[in-house]
């Protein structure tokens, strides 16, 4: 399979695992969960539009536009965003919580490992030096 065939699948499946976690999981555990993976698939999105990327970069990458994010929701522009666009509330959430910095660095070192699982294959080996 391509790469970017594998990613598209990938990313599937983590949108999957997060729309269920958050369905079936008691909320303490389904919230947690759901903003991990809201992580992972940045990261996944990342690789999507970088694959020759190292996986450390897509990581970080993934991991600072989480934070971004999280960081624009002190502005209170996410919140009046999702009052008039519900959807916007999937991605941009609407408060502000330092915790969730924590599980956004747990979800990009997820996210990390996941790309480098599906693009291991794919990559040429690098000569020993």
């Amino acid at each position: 399979m391509r790469p970017r065939t594998v990613l598209v699948l990938l990313a599937g499946v983590v949108v999957l695992a997060g729309v269920g976690a958050r369905a079936v999981l008691p909320a303490a555990a389904g919230g947690p969960a759901g903003d991990a993976l809201y992580a992972t698939l940045v990261v996944v999105l990342a690789a999507l539009v970088r694959p020759s990327a190292p996986t450390w970069a897509l990581a970080g990458a993934g991991f600072a536009v989480c934070v971004a994010i999280e960081l624009f929701q002190l502005t209170g522009v996410p919140a009046t965003l999702g009052e008039h666009w519900p959807p916007a509330r999937l991605a941009l959430g609407t408060t502000f919580a330092a915790t969730d910095l924590v599980r956004y660095a747990a979800g990009a070192a997820v996210g990390g490992s996941l790309v480098a699982l599906a693009l291991r294959r794919r990559r040429p080996a690098r000569a020993a030096g």
